[in-house]
């Protein structure tokens, strides 16, 4: 085989010969003992164990006491650890709502939060809202109107329907809300506002429109 450079006299066998062993050299070396080097282990290695913490939360009216990585998010605490996993892991990124839950009666995305910020709180996720006996009335509202499809967001879309309704009922105004001093209605442009962080990918948003107005206007006494 001819040379591949012929002012080196270099084949290409000989060149992948030659590549071949530097890297192999290469990796030799990066796998040395550091200690030698005075490089530090990073944070988490082999042996480190992660910084952890001891949460307190009361969810669905349960005390519990949580030994957590300290990075462990809300939505990770409830599912892996207490097992509820009717509040479900759809993005992980705040952007589809399937992870909402009520933290202390206001609804927040459980995935872009950290466990251990919530000490002492009271969470209620999907399952401390009804029990197939007894359901919540957003819940029964969702089964009349038809409010899914697939189901997956659906315990996300309850969680924020009602925490949507009690700001409502506090008059707390949202971006489309046309005069920040009188009480808020929720007019399907409220609605479509204050929904708009949970998504179904389904497209049922007219049934769930039908199933939270229905249930807004009875507890306000109007269907505005």
């Amino acid at each position: 085989m001819p040379p591949i450079c012929p002012s080196l006299s270099l084949s290409r066998r000989e060149l992948l010969i030659a590549t071949g062993a530097s890297a192999a050299a290469s990796a030799a070396w990066s796998a040395t003992d550091t200690s030698t080097t005075g490089a530090v282990a990073p944070a988490g290695g082999a042996g480190v164990a992660p910084p952890s913490g001891t949460v307190k939360l009361t969810v669905n009216g349960q005390q519990h006491s949580l030994t957590l990585d300290n990075r462990t998010t809300l939505l990770d605490a409830l599912r892996e650890h207490l097992h509820l996993t009717g509040t479900k892991k759809g993005c992980d990124h705040g952007q589809c709502g399937a992870c909402t839950v009520l933290v202390d009666e206001r609804r927040i995305n459980s995935c872009l939060t950290l466990a251990v910020m919530h000490e002492g709180a009271n969470v209620t996720t999907i399952e401390g809202l009804g029990s197939p006996g007894h359901l919540h009335p957003l819940q029964a509202a969702f089964v009349r109107h038809d409010g899914f499809q697939c189901g997956y967001c659906t315990p996300g879309q309850i969680c924020s329907a009602v925490g949507a309704i009690e700001e409502v009922r506090r008059g707390i105004p949202s971006h489309v809300t046309a005069d920040l001093t009188a009480q808020p209605l929720l007019s399907p442009e409220e609605l479509r506002e204050r929904m708009s962080g949970n998504i179904c990918r389904c497209g049922a948003y007219s049934n769930i429109a039908e199933a939270i107005t229905e249930v807004a206007g009875r507890r306000s006494g109007s269907t505005s």
